[in-house]
Formats: structure tokens, sequence, C-alpha cells
């Protein structure tokens, strides 16, 4: 087969390359601006975002750790400017993904490192269905073939000019751009479900044993009866129900989000829902002590780290068994979910079971977030790793998932990184130094209180995330076949697959 044509393909089929495709259609392919026209010094950390090789991938722009620059330098560098509809490519590395532009990204920097693929306003031709055949494995391996360098694979304007696209009849375009943005789009918007719900749970943990806003609440709202009343009422008092509750509701309105009036409706709306909330918040304290750690809840205890989590506990595997392996590459920076476990022979590296938390102990790993709540195991299985993690247990009766919102805290990933010894680009976070850092020791009542709503947090961000693979399994499975010819489905019947 000629090297033109990337896969056989029906007769009534066009052959066309990219450059051609972009010239009909009044657009074009260029690259971002070069170093010498925008400068590392040059970023900002509000902004108008710049798209970086890192950015990329088939499901979309990503914004973790996402560059900026000034409204100033977006002018000056505006023919650079993505919109709606346009195909940004990396120009080094990973040369093969593709992410299509949406209206969310509409006005963006094509930035350094990037190329850009505009269609232009005249093409009959749909970016959704460019994008899909782009992604298909057999361009991607095309590109990867023709890019150039052989330790760093590049990527310039000439090559994509010269990618071979096949265009179908109208009717089979549609059903090929249908299939593929709406399982994207479902891809999408679970990852964002989960991202929401992991700023959510985050929040909570940070709001409840760190920042303890609903004690303040309770201060505060004991402070407002004492300015009203002129003090605090006797147990045996006519009005302490009265002032109990005001406190309690205070501490109620911080832990849901709801006004005083939504807590009314709420508690004849759902009662049991009301009476749990209420549980939870007779759990806090209504005043604050001084400790060597500052200003903590009456009550509450002070400790090492080490009196919650158990680090590095010991697992059972045996050198040489077939056993699920994760490695640190696919560790996530942001979230708890791991990708692409594999099964291998067992050799030498940490060893975990569900309910473990895996902190990356080395740099840049470390302070690039590198952390994962191990969930994706079989009951009773034990799975191995990097010896470059630390496991991060909560002792017994504690929920597990208290282990990883703790490991995502900024005080303790900032102590962890502190406590790093060893040679440059090799340092490594003192174990010992976490298990002796001083720590507040939260009430059980509370910590079971918070378990139950993060254990349904982590279950469900699961679930989510392994509906994205089959559905990514889907897409890339059917896709190629639809995008080569192979099967030719309405959208009738794709919908019932």
């Amino acid at each position: 087969m000629s090297d033109s044509v990337i896969y056989p393909y029906p007769d009534n089929w066009d052959l066309t390359t990219l450059g051609q495709l972009c010239s009909e259609g009044g657009g074009g392919i260029q690259t971002g601006p070069f170093g010498s026209q925008l400068h590392a010094a040059d970023y900002v950390d509000v902004g108008i975002p710049s798209i970086m090789p890192k950015n990329i991938s088939i499901e979309g722009i990503s914004t973790e750790d996402i560059a900026y620059i000034t409204n100033q330098d977006a002018q000056r560098l505006s023919k650079y400017l993505v919109k709606e509809g346009d195909i940004v490519y990396s120009r080094r590395g990973d040369v093969e993904k593709c992410s299509l532009v949406t209206e969310k990204e509409n006005g963006w920097l094509c930035g350094t490192g990037c190329l850009k693929v505009s269609l232009g306003i005249q093409n009959k031709v749909s970016p959704i269905f460019i994008h899909a055949y782009l992604s298909h494995p057999a361009v991607r391996e095309w590109i990867s073939r023709h890019a150039v360098g052989a330790t760093m694979p590049n990527l310039n304007t000439s090559i994509l000019s010269e990618v071979p696209v096949l265009i179908p009849p109208k009717k089979e375009r549609e059903v090929i751009q249908n299939t593929w943005h709406d399982t994207t789009n479902k891809i999408i918007l679970n990852h964002q479900i989960n991202q929401t719900l992991e700023q959510m749970a985050q929040a909570l943990f940070k709001s409840w044993f760190v920042d303890f806003d609903p004690v303040k609440a309770k201060i505060s709202a004991k402070d407002a009866w004492i300015n009203l009343h002129g003090e605090i009422p006797a147990t045996d008092s006519p009005v302490y129900a009265d002032y109990a509750q005001s406190l309690c509701v205070a501490a109620m309105s911080v832990i849901s989000g709801k006004t005083t009036a939504q807590l009314e409706a709420f508690a004849t709306q759902k009662p049991e829902q009301y009476q749990s909330l209420k549980a939870t918040a007779d759990l806090f304290p209504d005043a604050m002590q001084g400790s060597e750690l500052g200003d903590v809840p009456e009550g509450w205890g002070l400790g090492t780290l080490s009196n919650l989590i158990d680090f590095n506990p010991k697992r059972i595997l045996k050198k040489g068994v077939l056993a699920p392996y994760l490695d640190m590459k696919n560790v996530p920076t942001q979230g708890h979910l791991a990708d692409d476990v594999i099964l291998r022979e067992m050799g030498s590296g940490t060893k975990f079971i569900n309910g473990d938390t895996l902190l990356a102990r080395i740099t840049p790993c470390l302070e690039n977030g590198k952390t994962a709540y191990v969930d994706f195991l079989e009951n009773d299985e034990v799975g191995w790793g990097s010896t470059e993690f630390i496991v991060m247990r909560p002792q017994v009766g504690i929920p597990t998932s208290i282990g990883y919102f703790i490991a995502r805290l900024d005080s303790f990933r900032n102590f962890a990184i502190q406590s790093m010894t060893g040679t440059s680009g090799r340092q490594r976070a003192n174990t010992k130094a976490l298990e002796d850092l001083s720590w507040v020791i939260y009430p059980i009542g509370l910590l079971e209180k918070f378990g139950v709503l993060s254990d349904s947090f982590l279950k469900y961000s699961r679930k989510r995330h392994d509906e994205n693979q089959s559905l990514t399994q889907l897409r890339d499975t059917l896709l190629p076949k639809l995008l080569s010819g192979e099967l030719s489905l309405n959208k009738k019947e794709l919908n019932a697959l």
C-alpha cells in the first residue's frame, strides 16, 4: 500500500491530505510562537491560558499545571490564538496525540512547543470528524513514523500537511463524528464529575480537621448569643435548648452550605438526613484550646501522625508471584485513581493492599503531587510497585480514606518535601520524620462520620473511572472500524450497542 494511503477504504470515499483540506477551507497549519517571542519570564499566575504539550490529550485540553500569559502578550501573539474547531498537536515527544479546541478554550494561546491545525470556516468537513480521524490508531502510527528525531520525535507543519485524510460520504461522516462526540463527551463529563467530587471532599476534610470551621461557627454563634442576652444560659434554663440549637444550626450551616431557612425546609423535607447532619454538628465542640500546634478544638488530643497512620505496614507477597503492578508513571498528580495497573512477577518493590495510600517519596514526583488510593485490587489481593512509594494506612478503627486525604493536605506535603534528604536529583522524603510529625488527634466519632462521606466519594469516582475505561475501549475498538469503512451502522444501531 502506498504511504499516501493509511489503510484500505471504500471506493466512494475521497482521499486528500490534511494540508489540502485546511487550504480548501481557508485555514492552515502553523506552529506556536518560538522561544524568542515568548520567554519563561513572560508567564504569569493569572491571564490567558497557554496550551503546552503536557496539556494535550485525545479527550481534551487539560488545565492541570497550565501556563498563563498577559492580555498584552495575547494581543501581541494574536495570530497564535486558537479558536473553536482548531486542533492542536505537540511538536515534540508524544506527537501522535491531538486535542480538539472547544468553545471553552476559544482565544487561548497555541503555546510554544505546539502546532495548530485550522480547517477554516469554508470547510464542509466537521472538525469533530477530523479529530476522530486523526485519533485513529493507524493515523497516529503514521504521524509517529514520519516524525523526525530518533530519541525525541519532532513534528512540523510539513509532516502534518502530508497526513493522508480519507473523507467518507456525508451520512457516514455524521455517524462517525456523532459517535466520537457523544462517547468522548461522556468520558469528559465523568472526569469532570470526579474532579468536582475530589475538590469537594478535600475541601470538607480541610474545613473539619484543619480550619475547624464548624467549631468556629459555634463560637461565633455563642458570641452573638452573649451580645444579645448578656450571658450563656444555665443548662437547666428554659432558654438553654434555644441556645444549644442556635450553636448547632451554625455548625450545620457551615457543614452543609445551607442557610438557616434552607435548613428549616430540609428538616421537613428530609428529616432523616437532617437528623444525621445534626448528629454530625453535635460532635464539634464550641470552644478552642491552646496547644503547641496553635489553637485546636477543645477536647481534641495531640500526638504524632503515627497515632493516626501506620507507615509502610508489612505486606506479604512472594518473589516471582504474578501480581498487580503499579508503575510510578501511572500514579496521578491529582485525584486518587491510578491507571494502567498490569500483572507482573513480583521482584523488588513496595507492597500494598486495598485501602492503602501510596505517596511518592522521591523528587520530583513528590513535589508534583503523585499520590494514589489503592482501590483497584481484589479482596485479600496484594499488589506491588515502585520502591519509591511510602505506604500510608490509617490505624485500626480509622476509615482508610483518611490516609489519602491527609496525604493530599498542603501542610503535610510541604513538610514531606522539607524532610527530603539525599543527593541532588535523588532526594527522598524521610518516613521517620513523617511518623514523628506533631499532629492533632481527631475524635473517632467524627472520623467515622467523615469516612462515610469520603468512602462514598471514592467508590463513586472509581465507578465513573471504570465506566470511562469501558467507554474508551468501546470507542477505540468501534471507531477504527467505522473510519475504515469496515463497519457501517446508522445512529440507531450504534445506540443499541
